[in-house]
């Protein structure tokens, strides 16, 4: 039985075109390939773009550069702590 908490969750948090920004945690580097941070001036600084699912649809190096990079994919992004 879905609820009305349920609908209206489906309907805030899973919109198609929102993505979540989050700062990727540091256990998260240890499962990228090795290459993927040859190009990284600083992996403190790598941002995770996701769907409502938090499947990660990309990582990019900066906050700033996360929420443009959701812009250019007309994708609207909320931050997330």
């Amino acid at each position: 039985m879905t609820t009305d908490l349920e609908t209206l969750q489906t309907r805030v948090f899973g919109a198609p075109n929102l993505v979540y920004v989050r700062p990727l945690a540091r256990q998260e580097l240890e499962d990228l390939p090795g290459e993927a941070l040859d190009s990284v001036a600083d992996a403190e600084a790598l941002f995770v773009l996701s769907n409502a699912e938090g499947e990660r649809l990309a990582i990019v190096e900066g906050r700033d550069a996360a929420f443009a990079a959701a812009k250019a994919n007309q994708l609207n992004a909320l931050s997330v702590h």
